[in-house]
Parts: C-alpha cells; sequence; structure tokens
C-alpha cells in the first residue's frame, strides 16, 4: 500500500519534468522560428493548387510536417554542436553544454520527430493517394538534420543550410501537384540565397570562436568585410530569383511584386544594419526583419493567388 502510494505521488513529477523539458527544449531551438520557412511552404502550397484551392486536410499535413520537420533538425543542431556550443561564450548556456537537458533526451527528440514525419506524410498517401512525400521524408529529414556537419568541413556550411530551409516550398508543391516544375525550383533558388545571405551575417558574431575552434565558416575564412559583401550578392541574387518567380508564375500578379519591392527594402535596410566594425545589430537584421519578409511575401503572395 505505501509502494502504491509513493508511485503515485511521483507519477505527477515525471509528467511535469517532461513537460519542463519539452519547454527547455522548444526554448532552446527557437520553436517560433519556424516563421522563416513557413511562408515559403504555404506559398508554395496555395502556388501548386492554382487554379483551385489546397484542401485544408493539405495544408494541415503540411504545417505538421514543417514544424516536426524543423523540430528534428535543430535538436540534431543542438546535440551534434554540444561541444562546439561549450565553447563559444554566445552559445555556451544552451540546453545541452548547460546541463539543462540530457544528449539522451535530445537524441530521442530527434528520433520521435523523424517517426512523427514518416507518420505525417503517408497522410498525403492515404488520404490523398499521393507517396512522394513519404517516400521522401526518410532522405530529407536525413539531409536537413546533417547541416551542423558541414561546418566541421566546409565554408559554404551557409549554403548547406539555405538548400535545408529551401527544401519547404519545393516539398509543399510536390505533396500538392505530385510533380516539380520551374516555380518551385525558382523558389528553392530564392531561399536558398536568402539564408544563405543571413546566415553569413549571423557567424559574423562568431568570427573569432570560429578561429579559434577551427570552425568553418564564410567569415571565419574570408573575413568579415568580404562575408558582409558575399551575403549582399546572396541576397541581391535572390531578388532575382523572386523576380524570376514572379514573371514565370501565372497566379502571380501586381500583390506579389509589391510584396518583393517590400521585401528588397528590408534586405537593403539589413545591410545597413550591419557593419564590420559594428555588429551590435546583428539580431535585429538576422530575427526580425527576415522573419518580416518572410510573412511579408507569403502573405502578399497568396493574396494575389486568391483574388
Amino acid at each position: 500500500m505505501m509502494r502504491e502510494v509513493r508511485i503515485m505521488s511521483e507519477a505527477p513529477l515525471q509528467t511535469e519534468s517532461l513537460k519542463t523539458r519539452v519547454a527547455v527544449l522548444a526554448g532552446d531551438i527557437k520553436l517560433s522560428h519556424t516563421v522563416f520557412a513557413m511562408p515559403w511552404a504555404i506559398l508554395a502550397t496555395f502556388l501548386a493548387a492554382s487554379p483551385r484551392l489546397p484542401a485544408l486536410g493539405q495544408i494541415g499535413l503540411i504545417v505538421a510536417c514543417m514544424v516536426i520537420a524543423r523540430t528534428g533538425a535543430m535538436a540534431a543542431n543542438r546535440l551534434l554542436d554540444a561541444r562546439l556550443d561549450s565553447l563559444n561564450p554566445r552559445t555556451a548556456r544552451r540546453a545541452i553544454p548547460s546541463g539543462k537537458l540530457s544528449s539522451r533526451f535530445v537524441a530521442l527528440t530527434i528520433a520521435a520527430c523523424g517517426f512523427a514525419l514518416i507518420v505525417t506524410t503517408s497522410g498525403f498517401g492515404i488520404f490523398y493517394n499521393n507517396w512522394i512525400p513519404l517516400i521522401a521524408s526518410v532522405p530529407v529529414y536525413a539531409f536537413i538534420c546533417a547541416y551542423p556537419l558541414m561546418k566541421r568541413y566546409t565554408r559554404w556550411c551557409h549554403y548547406y543550410l539555405g538548400m535545408a530551409l529551401a527544401l519547404a516550398p519545393v516539398c509543399a508543391w510536390a505533396a500538392i501537384a505530385g510533380t516539380l516544375s520551374i516555380e518551385p525550383l525558382l523558389m528553392f533558388v530564392a531561399v536558398l540565397l536568402w539564408t544563405a545571405g543571413f546566415d553569413i551575417i549571423y557567424a559574423c558574431q562568431d568570427f573569432e570562436t570560429d578561429r579559434a575552434t577551427g570552425v568553418y565558416s564564410v567569415p571565419a575564412r574570408m573575413g568579415i568585410p568580404r562575408a558582409l559583401w558575399m551575403a549582399r550578392c546572396s541576397h541581391l541574387a535572390c531578388v532575382g530569383a523572386l523576380v524570376a518567380l514572379g514573371m514565370v508564375s501565372i497566379p502571380l500578379h501586381v500583390i506579389y511584386f509589391v510584396g518583393v519591392g517590400i521585401a528588397s527594402l528590408l534586405l537593403f535596410y539589413e545591410h545597413t544594419l550591419v557593419r564590420a566594425d559594428d555588429l551590435s545589430k546583428v539580431n535585429l537584421a538576422f530575427f526580425t526583419l527576415n522573419g518580416i519578409i518572410a510573412l511579408t511575401l507569403g502573405t502578399l503572395g497568396i493574396v494575389d493567388i486568391l483574388l
């Protein structure tokens, strides 16, 4: 009887512990930053379905896949980079280096997200007779989870990260249309260059630590001034890809191009905030402005399709 009472009293504590760990993980991987890729995926969903509208179930499955895949990929980032994070004053307080979460818990999260992604993508086959998302789920998941390894081998890791995010609109398009065309490929190029550009800017603040620990990045290998110019060129090419998308895509018209104009101005402003001798506004340039850019383009693009 005493043993039964003890077990019953411990159960709420274990549940609370799990809730706490999940909350810590959500904060550590910045779950809210799913906003960077989500608008692109939803825009691709509406473009692929045009002139019809995507089913609510399809939109729900894509949103679920996005959240699951990003959660697993960011958990992999934290697990694989735990040692490097502990050596960097900016990242030493992350969950694993600080001891708030165990490596085992994060590894289990990665495995759980992989399983959940397989289950979720199978919904496209079961309900919409499109098995491409399920077939692609494992290789895509492996690809996006491998990003942290790239910084050990090549300075071009920023562009690998760009490809990881750029798979969002491509996968969303394939999930709706069952095929690919020029539009998702142009979105892939645009998101790749956009992501690589702002990730290069973000990496500038770790210039000294990356050099000390042997981490590969454009700033660490080429210096901050040249890195900022590479980011500018990447974002200029991104705007070109966005313009090309509007020109080849039948459903996109004036409202979308207004979004491209706003995004271009925000990108220009982003680069005025960061200088080689002043990186104090990197977080504003990285988080706030790029979130606004994604939401603006995604929202105005969808409005253009609907009108």
